[in-house]
């Protein structure tokens, strides 16, 4: 590609070394998030917490990174990318640090809490660097290295957790990784320059606070569904989100411009597509670790094994499909990906008592092929369509369309059980219900993605987008 005049990273040891400082924050956060869920019996024990106390360990964590996003992708495109990145990287630091000297659950609770803020700092900067950096160098192949990080970090965590509480303890899981942090932060000082700032513009105070309370009561109201006071909260948060999106439509600065953010199709589309496929995505280990281990009798660490496969072939595809996406429409390879996602679901539904693994095995290839290959052209059709000072902003709500897919698939799921099963336990004269269940989910699941597939497909064009006029 013929070099740009001005352009602060035609070099290409600048672009890879600034791509390798993005990837290891963006593995060291979710691998740091699933290796604490295998330390949590060993943590309960140490410090006396009883078992709702505990539950709160990963859920505040998500809620303090769903809540922050919009806030800090707009203070990043206000003040400076990289300014809030090594911000979220010290906050994820100091807050590990401090592991090593709390003797209380309710210590630990804001620690996390703090690390999810600092989740929403770095990621909601973090694909924006790389969009920027690579906005002329191979977008799509450096934002699916950047997926394949994230996807490695998730499949990791439970592994290297294990082994770090059974060698050490629980404090480990924190303590540990502080040296990739370390050198995250030294990489980022050294090869990440600092982006442009909007200016002129005021922070929405009013507007965060808005959006944070309706992130938490949207997220604990769905949680307890079908609970009355679950649907209370949920109906609460659903009213404080309306109020939210009213008050940027009036406010001078917003965090995010309802309006335009709807009339930019390309973005739009590409948010809906997310959501639908996250939605489908998130319950699907939680659903066939029930079926490999209480219908099939699999070992916990058997059916994790076969569960692999999926994370595989995404962490593999990743690269190659942003790759294809920078020589082809995002939306082709984007769409292929929900239409394979779809079909893996399908094979997935007409699992019985008896099926062969093998048939668990191809639907989990075939799922971790669609999702590979939509994943990181999703992303690079979404951000090629917002202006340059935006991409925080952009990059943030779609970490959000991620959480909110997330709660939405998941809550689904719960309501299932709750419906079919209720507070019984799962014995085996309780399987054949289980299985109609999942059957079900996994239906549902394949009708998702084909949402999916369609508001993929139907975003249009990204070079013939009118995203410029339309600033988030």
């Amino acid at each position: 590609m013929t070099p740009v005049a001005n352009d602060p990273y035609a070099s290409a040891s600048i672009r890879w070394l600034t791509l390798l400082s993005i990837c290891v924050a963006t593995f060291l956060m979710p691998m740091s998030m699933s290796a604490v869920n295998v330390a949590l019996p060993s943590l309960a024990a140490d410090l006396n917490a009883d078992a709702v106390l505990v539950s709160w360990v990963p859920t505040v964590n998500m809620l303090g990174a769903i809540a922050l996003q919009l806030p800090a992708g707009r203070i990043a495109d206000m003040i400076g990318r990289k300014r809030v990145f090594q911000g979220g990287l010290l906050l994820f630091t100091l807050s590990s640090a401090a592991v090593a000297v709390i003797d209380t659950i309710e210590w630990l609770l804001v620690l996390r809490l703090i690390q999810g803020i600092a989740g929403a700092m770095i990621f909601g900067t973090g694909m924006a660097i790389v969009s920027e950096v690579f906005a002329r160098h191979g977008r799509g192949m450096a934002l699916g290295l950047n997926s394949t990080s994230v996807y490695l970090g998730l499949t990791c965590g439970p592994l290297i957790g294990g082994w770090l509480t059974d060698l050490w303890s629980w404090r480990a899981v924190f303590l540990v990784p502080l040296l990739l942090a370390v050198v995250c932060m030294t990489l980022v000082g050294l090869y990440v320059r600092e982006s442009g700032r909007l200016r002129n513009e005021r922070f929405d105070w009013i507007g965060s606070l808005l959006f944070t309370l309706a992130t938490w009561a949207l997220f604990g109201g769905l949680s307890e569904l079908p609970s009355l006071g679950g649907i209370g909260i949920a109906l609460l948060g659903v009213g404080l989100l309306l109020l939210f999106i009213y008050q940027q439509e009036r406010t001078p600065f917003p965090l995010v411009r309802i309006r335009n953010l709807v009339g930019n199709r390309v973005f739009f589309r590409s948010l809906q597509a997310s959501v639908f496929m996250y939605a489908a995505n998130y319950p699907l280990q939680f659903m066939l670790s029930l079926y490999l281990q209480y219908i099939r009798g699999l070992s916990a660490s058997e059916a994790g094994q076969l569960m692999l496969l999926q994370a595989l072939m995404m962490a593999l595809l990743s690269p190659l499909a942003g790759r294809l996406s920078d020589r082809l429409e995002p939306r082709v390879p984007a769409t292929l990906g929900c239409l394979l996602f779809a079909a893996g679901f399908l094979i997935l539904a007409f699992l019985g008592n008896d099926s062969p693994l093998l048939q668990v095995a191809a639907g989990l290839v075939v799922v971790g092929i669609g999702f590979g290959l939509f994943s990181s052209p999703n992303n690079n059709g979404a951000l090629s369509s917002v202006p340059e000072e935006r991409l925080s902003i952009g990059s943030s709500l779609l970490n959000i369309s991620r959480a909110l897919g997330n709660m939405f698939g998941m809550s689904v799921v719960v309501f299932l059980f709750n419906l079919f099963i209720g507070n019984a336990q799962l014995e085996p004269s309780q399987y054949a219900t289980l299985m109609r269940l999942l059957e079900i989910a996994f239906a549902l699941c394949c009708g998702y993605a084909l949402a999916a597939a369609w508001f993929s497909w139907s975003r249009g064009s990204v070079h013939r987008r009118d995203a410029e006029a339309a600033k988030l």
